[in-house]
């Protein structure tokens, strides 16, 4: 396995399995005892990194939603009646 001119190396999938390193996983190289050490990134955020990736990229995306409100999306997707609205029987 040969390091690339860019400085990257491909990790042999059984080793990617092994140690949880899913795509966009972050990751901590250290240097130990002559070793370079590859790592899982110890992320502060409480969802993991890949999961507050997600969270940030929804954030606000809720105002471009015709401009409902909050309640109203989500009486909208749970099939409960409008805020203000009376539910119709079915």
């Amino acid at each position: 396995m040969q390091i690339t001119s860019k400085g990257q190396v491909t990790i042999p999938q059984e080793l990617r399995n092994k140690a949880g390193l899913l795509p966009r996983t972050e990751v901590e190289f250290e240097f130990v005892d002559g070793k370079v050490v590859i790592q899982k990134a110890k992320s502060g955020a409480k969802y993991g990194p890949r999961g507050q990736a997600m969270i940030d990229a929804l954030k606000g995306s809720a105002a471009n939603f015709g401009g409902w409100t909050t309640d109203e999306i989500m009486a909208m997707t749970r099939d409960y009646p409008l805020p203000g609205k009376k539910r119709k029987k079915k």
